[in-house]
Parts: structure tokens; sequence; C-alpha cells
């Protein structure tokens, strides 16, 4: 599957605000692989994914649990 992290402005204010991770994936991911591949990718434990398509393009928003800063994760792929 194919992961990429999203940079802009709304999605470090998700990151720091709501512990949210946004990412452009695969249109044909669901929800369950999304969650399989960030846990196993950066050893975290997902809460939940919501996923939003536009156009040709499906972004996944991944919401780590509480025990896991989104901004540590943030830091380490280059984000932050």
């Amino acid at each position: 599957m194919n992961l990429k992290p999203i940079s802009t402005e709304k999605a470090v204010m998700m990151i720091e605000k709501d512990n949210v991770l946004t990412f452009e994936t695969d249109k044909n991911a669901t929800k369950d692989l999304i969650k399989k591949e960030i846990e196993e990718l950066f050893e975290v434990k997902v809460e939940k994914v919501r996923t939003h398509i536009r156009g040709s393009r499906k972004y996944a928003y991944v919401k780590l649990k509480k025990d896991f800063p989104a901004i540590d994760v943030a830091t380490k792929i280059g984000i932050m």
C-alpha cells in the first residue's frame, strides 16, 4: 500500500490539536488495511480511521490512541 503523509497547515493543526495524522492513500485501501499498516509501520496503536475520497484521491485521517502522540510520529517521518 502507498501511504503519503500530508503536511499542509490544516494537517499540522490536526496533529497538534486532535492527535490525528493525515495520509494520501490508494483508492482501494480499506480502513482495516490502513490501520494495520500504520500500526506496523510506526509501532503505535490506532483509535480510529476516517477516509475521504475527493476526485481521484483518497485521504485517510488516522487518530492515534492517547498513549501515542502524533507529533512524535510526525517528527519521525519529517512532517514537523
